[in-house]
């Protein structure tokens, strides 16, 4: 069993250089909690193991739900990569399985100091607050090295100094440190103090701003995506759509050069592999987008495999789709949210029907064989009329590119923090407008991809979650990840925190406190309402 095991590590072939560690390196467990396969293909998780790795001061050990390196005995650290929000039935199995406390102040001296980062903490830590010593907000890149640097000052003080000195490091969030009171047991959240002035009130999301951005450091072909080289194209996304967390959390928009970056972490890629993965929110809006197509487009990467992420739809020409077609891609990815003007406008997304049609259009000319269309249902100020129009808008796509491959993928609105729309609750009428999609697309052969809605109700649940979870997450984890398991821990705690309804459904206040009040991010809160504002407004000017 070990020898198989190790057979997985051995296949994989590196792109830095780890070091030997010293004699008194700080053991850390760095874990993501789920199998290898996801872990490893995984950007991130790959950045910061290579940095843990490159550093003498620290001997890390890699840990997965279904594989791990040998482990320290007593390790000073314990890590995770969070990054889908189920995954914290894993957090809380691997510290069972290491022999942890999972809450925080159970936890002694004897017991290593759990910190956690990703896109789910820096989002909303707050549900997931009970199971964490120190959570690490934003862009690994500067904050790792902070935090091990701050970590080796106070290495040998107990645990309650080690936590107040990592607090003072920028984008260091302790939640044991902070109190929260609320108006009721199950009411709103009344105020989130530090517990004295010499804890910071509101922590700053870290935010890295190098135009060299991120690469794999590893590539397997045990990755889910296999011998991929990753290389990421830009970070954040400049379109602003009121709903996406994804362009709001993340901003600036910061793009990598082509000369100091991309050019040659590709060339490393193709050292050891022929398939390149392009990455980021909006790839295709990099300055320079077209020069990096010429690039690969050369004769001399005809062997290479290329493909990208989703793509801004005004972008899609002839020659982009020519040129992943003769890369060995057979469709792209581009979201369009709705086919109604009026639902556009609401959350911002600045497109047409006309560049909708034309993208199709290019992509068959060039050689794609399939598009694929994300869209949402249950967006604010969204009618059934709207639901109409975005089946006449996918309609008049498939006649306008006969014979190109057309899927529609549709969720459903889940408020996001840091976000124009994190006071809107989720609308309780996606669910049949999901599957109305579905049936008046399956009349005219579009394949429809709907995600499931029980499964939204439970992201917007954590999305916009208190402190208070914490217990009905423990519950969930022994009843299954069903709707009906969440339901069944809140008719087990009712009276303890607030219903369902409150944290899902309900449109918030914009003056009450937040669950992440205190966690500051990219934008305050009052250019958030003034864009929730605009937003609002959108219907009444289309009916003036």
């Amino acid at each position: 069993m070990i020898t198989a095991l190790m057979t997985i590590f051995n296949q994989e072939r590196l792109l830095f250089n780890p070091v030997s560690p010293n004699s008194d390196a700080i053991p850390v467990i760095f874990a993501f909690p789920n199998e290898y396969s996801v872990g490893i293909t995984s950007l991130g998780y790959q950045i910061i193991w290579a940095s843990f790795a490159s550093y003498p001061e620290i001997s890390v050990s890699r840990l997965f739900t279904d594989i791990q390196e040998p482990l320290p005995r007593n390790p000073e650290l314990l890590g995770f990569s969070f990054s889908w929000e189920l995954d914290y039935v894993n957090i809380l199995n691997i510290l069972e399985l290491l022999d942890i406390p999972l809450q925080s102040d159970q936890r002694d001296n004897n017991h290593p100091l759990v910190f956690g980062g990703g896109p789910v903490l820096t989002a909303n830590s707050e549900p997931f607050a009970a199971f964490f010593d120190i959570i690490l907000l934003g862009d690994g890149e500067n904050l790792i090295k902070d935090f091990i640097r701050a970590y080796q000052e106070v290495r040998n003080a107990n645990r309650g100094a080690k936590l107040r000195h990592l607090a003072t490091v920028a984008g260091v969030y302790i939640p044991s440190l902070y109190e929260v009171t609320y108006h009721s047991v199950d009411g709103e959240i009344k105020s989130i103090i530090p517990l004295d002035n010499t804890i910071p009130s509101f922590i700053e999301k870290q935010t890295y701003r190098s135009n060299i951005l991120s690469a794999s450091t590893v590539v397997t072909e045990k990755a889910a995506w296999e011998s991929i080289y990753m290389v990421e194209v830009v970070r954040s996304c400049p379109e602003m759509c009121r709903f996406c967390l994804a362009s709001y959390l993340t901003l600036p928009f910061r793009t990598a050069s082509l000369e100091s970056s991309l050019i040659p972490a590709i060339e490393k890629g193709l050292t050891v592999t022929n398939r390149i993965g392009l990455l980021g929110a909006s790839v295709t809006q990099h300055p320079e987008f077209e020069s990096l197509l010429d690039y690969l487009s050369q004769p001399k990467y005809d062997h290479i495999r290329v493909s990208i992420a989703s793509v801004r739809t005004n972008t899609v020409s002839e020659k982009l789709a020519k040129t992943l077609a003769n890369r060995g891609t057979k469709s792209i990815t581009i979201a369009v949210e709705s086919g109604s003007e009026k639902v556009r406008k609401i959350i911002n997304k600045k497109l047409t029907n006309d560049e909708i049609i034309q993208a199709a259009i290019n992509a068959k000319a060039g050689g794609l064989k399939g598009i694929k269309l994300y869209g949402m249902a249950g967006i604010p100020g969204e009618e059934d009329t709207d639901i109409e129009e975005t089946i006449l808008m996918l309609d008049a796509v498939k006649k306008a590119a006969p014979g190109l491959k057309i899927t529609f993928g549709c969720s459903t609105f889940v408020p996001k923090s840091h976000t124009p729309f994190q006071w809107l609750g989720v609308n309780k009428t996606a669910k049949k407008q999901l599957q109305y999609l579905e049936k008046q697309l399956g009349k005219k052969n579009i394949e429809f991809r709907p995600e499931s809605y029980n499964w939204s109700v439970i992201q917007a649940l954590i999305s916009r979650g208190d402190r208070r979870l914490s217990q009905l997450l423990e519950l969930t984890r022994h009843y299954g990840d069903s709707l009906g398991s969440y339901k069944r821990a809140f008719k087990e705690l009712k009276g303890k925190l607030p219903p369902l309804e409150f944290y899902v459904h309900d449109n918030w206040k914009t003056e009450q406190i937040l669950p992440w009040h205190h966690l500051k991010g990219p934008l305050p809160q009052a250019t958030l309402i003034k864009h929730l504002e605009e937003a609002m407004t959108v219907p009444l000017d289309l009916l003036c």
